[in-house]
């Protein structure tokens, strides 16, 4: 299990569930690296900010997370985490490797606003 502070999702029926429950969710995939950890604490920073958006992890080398790893938005994708942005259980949006905090307020702000 990965150590943050993030709601953990840990099979494919919680991601499911996760989906189905919330409008806005924001999915870090990825593993306790150098790329990876910077995202999960903007994420972590911003939950208190962003109330209408439910931020979670999944990790990335477990056999459940082919749900991530097989969606077509991270075809290509060459660096993790992968971070998916989703808007009533449709991804909205999707990057991989590290981003800064202005980077991902503007994909929040931009795909969940209001």
């Amino acid at each position: 299990m990965l150590n943050t502070k993030l709601k953990h999702i840990e099979d494919v029926s919680e991601y499911n569930k996760v989906l189905s429950e919330n409008e806005n969710v924001m999915l870090i995939c990825g593993r306790m690296g150098p790329m990876c950890i910077p995202v999960y604490g903007i994420a972590e920073e911003l939950e208190n900010e962003y109330k209408h958006v439910k931020f979670c992890d999944f990790e990335f080398d477990i056999p459940e997370a082919d749900v991530i790893r097989k969606l077509p938005e991270v075809r290509g994708f060459m660096g993790i985490p992968f971070t998916i942005y989703y808007k009533n259980g449709k991804v909205v949006k999707a990057t991989s490797s590290i981003q800064t905090k202005e980077q991902v307020k503007s994909i929040l702000d931009k795909e969940f606003a209001g």
